[in-house]
């Protein structure tokens, strides 16, 4: 601690006799003035000079801060709005396939035969599958692979007489999903051992 107060007196000491250096360069311009006019001209328009410099760099820097602070403002808006209509694209395609529910289930409320029921039943989930895939989401195939612990949740362990299965996911009890090959869902599986 006192090495520092050492170090602040004697930055002090240093800046006084700059200081006084300074007045003294002054003092002896000022009685110069009537031996050399010129010398007096030429530290003042450096002096000038640098004033000017000065005031445009300081000018120039507020005008960048200003902008920057500017585009900080703009880029978090347009983050925060795309944040907030990321999801319209999906939803909008999605509400396609809620019209065909809709529609599935008058259906279901006027028709006895059961296999037309069925098929149109089948054909609202291969929409609905066809729509996800078309945004880059698929379906994660597990059953009957090897268990891997960044693919899959294990749910529990069963016990299985073919060792071909030990080590296997025998059972599927949640699909996973990939959205654009990144894991967006964990498959929750049962695996033998």
């Amino acid at each position: 601690m006192g090495d520092i107060c050492n170090n602040m007196k004697t930055m002090e000491d240093k800046e006084m006799e700059t200081k006084d250096q300074a007045i003294d360069a002054q003092n002896e311009a000022e009685n110069s003035t009537e031996t050399a006019p010129e010398l007096e001209e030429t530290p003042l328009s450096e002096l000038d000079q640098l004033k000017a410099d000065l005031a445009d760099q300081k000018d120039k820097y507020l005008r960048l801060m200003a902008e920057f602070e500017n585009f900080r403002r703009r880029t978090a808006k347009e983050r925060l709005d795309l944040i907030q209509t990321a999801g319209k694209d999906v939803i909008v395609s999605m509400l396609e396939v809620m019209d065909d529910c809709d529609r599935a289930e008058k259906q279901l409320n006027s028709a006895d035969d059961i296999s037309v029921q069925k098929e149109g039943i089948q054909l609202v989930f291969n929409k609905v599958r066809s729509t996800l895939q078309s945004k880059g989401v698929t379906a994660m195939e597990s059953l009957h692979k090897d268990f891997n612990v960044e693919l899959h949740e294990a749910i529990t362990e069963i016990p299985v007489t073919d060792n071909k299965q030990k080590g296997k996911v025998v059972d599927e009890i949640t699909k996973g999903y990939f959205l654009n090959d990144k894991i967006i869902r964990f498959a929750k599986v049962v695996v033998g051992k």
